[in-house]
């Protein structure tokens, strides 16, 4: 497969396909990747048909964000899942906030099955959003094509303009947020909004709204990909798991974790549950803690923490970043990059209750194993060794 100038185009198998996209980071601002499956009239049918960091799986799994961190990102799509009124996938990279324009990104490659096809030539390119490529029908068979146009006004525009409704941004971003939905009402537009927690701005409170929270999840990702050299080898697959500790507001205590089996459960006491344990990183989004927002008033506080179960600890090659997704709410991100030496342990946030509202305050700060944390944090657990 030869490489892709802007125009050009090449045929793609109906199947599954990896798109992997690699490129240099900016300081001090992130990049956002995207993905739109379009008609023949160039828009979405729906605010279901766009696949971003607050909806990664689309279209019943047929487009789907993968294993992506700092410097790279990746979509799997099956182009044979696609229903026929969808004609193209257009894949795109915004900056957030436009904190920076694409002239900043000396290197933009994206590859597909692990075949280089399009370097994005980005020099002197002064916009904030771009269409890397897309793929599109054209007389029964799909191909791909190099866009790399540029588009002013990054996400929110960019896609207004695949037309998708976006709910307009809070004016207040740093005072608390909330989004009551009245009852009845139809699917509220897409919320592009997302909040990263850092050491300049470690905590967001948002207010319980007349409908409550919904269902609370928190996500773990991180970089699953094999380095020369480094912890993440095709040898040897990292174990990184997620686990809460809780406390109830009647005084009840305890842990969900894959770690002595401890899942919860969501309906009942601890209103906590974690979805699954990904074991050697093949589960393209991570690994998940759902927690019952109605029953919020119920929770007093969660810390969500990461550990390394099996490996010698290595946290700088992980670029884990912890999501957490409130219906109605912004997303909210915690990265781990922090240096955690050789301690397998990272607590990365606490989730509060506030007067009913859920406080959020990064955390990110390593500890041997359960029990320093737990001393750390003050939770007065006693703690035994244990398996999965």
């Amino acid at each position: 497969m030869n490489t892709l100038v802007p125009g050009a185009n090449t045929s793609i198998a109906t199947g599954l396909t990896c798109v992997e996209i690699v490129y240099t980071s900016i300081p001090g601002a992130d990049i956002d990747f995207s993905a739109f499956a379009l008609t023949s009239l160039g828009k979405v049918r729906s605010d279901l048909d766009m696949c971003f960091y607050g909806q990664p799986r689309v279209l019943g799994g047929g487009l789907q964000m993968g294993d992506s961190s700092q410097g790279r990102a990746v979509f799997n799509v099956d182009l044979g899942l696609l229903e026929p009124a969808v004609e193209r996938v257009a894949l795109t990279a915004t900056i957030h906030e436009n904190k920076a324009t694409f002239a900043g990104v000396p290197s933009l490659v994206v590859s597909l099955g692990g075949t280089v096809v399009a370097p994005i030539p980005t020099i002197g390119m002064q916009e904030t959003a771009l269409i890397l490529g897309e793929f599109y029908r054209r007389q029964g068979a799909w191909k791909f094509r190099c866009v790399a146009q540029g588009f002013a006004g990054g996400l929110g525009p960019l896609a207004t303009h695949f037309g998708v409704e976006i709910t307009a941004p809070s004016p207040t971003p740093s005072a608390p947020l909330s989004a009551p939905v009245p009852a009845m009402m139809p699917k509220p537009a897409i919320s592009l909004s997302k909040v990263t927690l850092d050491k300049t701005r470690s905590t967001i409170s948002l207010e319980k709204t007349a409908t409550g929270f919904g269902e609370i999840r928190v996500n773990l990702n991180w970089n699953k990909s094999s380095k020369p050299g480094g912890f993440f080898t095709k040898s040897k697959a990292i174990d990184l798991d997620v686990g809460c500790l809780y406390e109830l507001q009647d005084g009840s205590k305890g842990a969900v974790q894959a770690l002595g089996n401890a899942f919860g459960e969501l309906e009942k006491k601890p209103f906590i549950q974690l979805m699954g344990d990904d074991r050697n990183g093949s589960v393209a989004g991570g690994e998940w803690l759902h927690i019952n927002g109605k029953k919020w008033s119920d929770i007093r506080r969660v810390l969500v923490y990461a550990f390394i179960y099996d490996g010698a600890p290595n946290w700088a090659e992980t670029d884990g970043i912890v999501t957490i997704f409130i219906p109605g709410q912004p997303d909210i991100e915690v990265r781990l990059n922090e240096e955690g030496g050789r301690l397998g342990m990272c607590a990365i946030a606490m989730l509060e209750n506030d007067q009913g509202g859920v406080r959020v305050t990064r955390k990110v700060d390593f500890h041997k194993s359960h029990e320093p944390m737990d001393k750390a944090y003050q939770w007065g657990m006693r703690w035994s060794a244990g398996s999965k």
